[in-house]
């Protein structure tokens, strides 16, 4: 590797072209800052895993498999029509049409605001020094005034199921298939999992899901995990929860579960357990979708005296410093993997950094699982309120009242609203529904404003629209 010998002096540094670095970079530029962005794949990073092989070629796939399923059951509304088939090599140029002319967009901004983009992963040396290596045996010291990590996270491995890119694939390889395969067993039962198993059944591939866990998407109240279950099966997915993957071979997976009282297995509990029953499945292709890690391991962290914890993030104020001239934000800081919760702390993080009060403390962050129905949470749930010594209260709207949803061909869902049993102050909205990634937003701001019930209620919403079910159960809230 030949290295620059002399450091090169820069001004604010980004590492990750992602959602947060990128709004990082453009702020700090806003802020009459100079900025060098530096991405392991230069320009071509530009967007990070959400814009080139996340968020949005998923929701590119899902789009496709939503109108795989409107065709095939447009006839009960007096459309005759009929899905011939579906060519992913079609799709996947569509998409990178997609990906290239958003990637641009942003590209365009970082341009307009002076911000140099430079491939190279970046390394941490000391507080204000760093090496970037291009990867092709070149490699530049860096002297810094001010830097911000932002690196995003890579799927978890599986020490059974190792990622060979043709057989075994990470989300990224099976939002690549330029094929439908005739089976997909997808490990991971979160809303990775559940995003991708929802569309490949719609596009008519025989799915099965495999959770450790009790349950799918764990990390979500059953009330509205419960409506995704339904709805799997209605759509022929094989659901296995409790089940461990323990071999693979060249046309099937072994999973094991347990069955009647006696016996133990790794990662199914310990003693006192259930027996073990072992299955085969029939695997053509496998997703491990099992959750992400921090890319945070090759940093040099520990040379600037930055802690790490054992999960891989690193240790940040609210202000997001780690260190005086150093700054973390997204997936490689504590806190869900999220895009708009990195680009939300891209401008803290900055304006901390240029010596300005500035803290990341939202009231709420929402989350949303693109499944079927979808769903949207932001705030407590009433078992959260109730942990945190508040008396609390919660009412809960079901799908079929809704004229929209009816016309819709939408059945399963519910709206829940959970609030302060004091003054009604809204403390957490939860929605499974069409479209209910939009319909969170007016919950957060009413969670950001401290609005109660009855604000909610005598707000009026449009009909017919699912937003109707927000105001509804607000007034159900008033009337109890």
């Amino acid at each position: 590797m030949v290295v620059g010998n002399i450091p090169e002096a820069m001004d604010m540094v980004v590492a990750g072209a992602g959602p947060g670095g990128y709004t990082a970079a453009l702020h700090a530029a806003r802020c009459g800052r100079r900025v060098l962005l530096v991405d392991e794949a230069g320009e071509a990073g530009i967007g990070g895993v959400c814009l080139n092989v996340g968020c949005i070629p998923s929701k590119a796939l899902i789009e496709l498999a939503q109108a795989a399923e409107r065709t095939r059951t447009a006839p009960a509304m007096g459309l005759a029509a009929a899905v011939s088939g579906v060519d992913l090599a079609v799709f996947q140029s569509w998409k990178s049409a997609q990906v290239k002319t958003l990637k641009r967009g942003v590209k365009s901004l970082l341009d307009k605001a002076g911000v140099a983009v430079r491939r190279g992963r970046l390394r941490v040396l000391g507080a204000h020094s760093a090496l970037v290596d291009d990867g092709e045996g070149g490699a530049q010291f860096i002297d810094f005034k001010s830097l911000v990590l932002a690196t995003g996270s890579a799927p978890t491995p599986l020490r059974a199921l190792p990622f060979d890119g043709a057989r075994v694939l990470d989300s990224t390889g099976a939002l690549s298939l330029e094929a439908l395969p005739a089976s997909l067993v997808i490990v991971g039962g979160g809303y990775i999992g559940v995003e991708l198993g929802t569309a490949f059944a719609k596009l008519g591939v025989d799915t099965t899901l495999v959770e450790a866990s009790g349950s799918l998407l764990p990390a979500l109240e059953r009330n509205l995990s419960r409506a995704v279950a339904r709805r799997l099966q209605a759509l022929g997915v094989r659901v296995m929860t409790s089940t461990v993957v323990t071999a693979m071979d060249e046309r099937c997976l072994v999973v094991a579960r347990p069955g009647v009282k006696g016996l133990e297995i790794e990662g199914l509990g310990t003693a006192g357990a259930a027996a073990v029953v072992e299955e085969r499945l029939a695997a053509e292709r496998v997703v491990v979708a099992v959750g992400r890690t921090p890319n945070t391991a090759d940093l040099g962290l520990a040379d600037a005296g930055i802690e790490v914890t054992a999960a891989g993030h690193i240790a940040v104020g609210a202000d997001r410093l780690a260190a005086p001239s150093i700054a973390a934000i997204g997936d490689i800081t504590a806190g869900a993997a999220l895009a708009h919760k990195a680009a939300a702390e891209a401008p803290v993080a900055v304006d901390a950094l240029n010596g300005k009060p500035a803290g990341f403390e939202p009231a709420c962050i929402p989350a949303i699982v693109f499944s079927d129905p979808e769903l949207a949470t932001v705030g407590l749930t009433l078992a959260e309120a109730k942990a945190e010594g508040i008396d609390a209260r919660a009412e809960r709207l079901p799908l079929t009242a809704s004229g929209r949803a009816a016309i819709m061909g939408a059945q399963v869902g519910a709206t829940e609203i959970v609030v302060d049993s004091a003054d009604g102050t809204l403390l957490g909205v939860h929605i499974a529904a069409p479209h209910a990634s939009e319909l969170i937003a007016s919950a957060a701001l009413a969670l950001e404003m401290g609005v109660c019930a009855e604000d909610l209620a005598l707000t009026i919403h449009p009909h017919p629209t699912l937003s109707e079910q927000l105001a509804e159960v607000a007034r159900r809230l008033t009337r109890t």
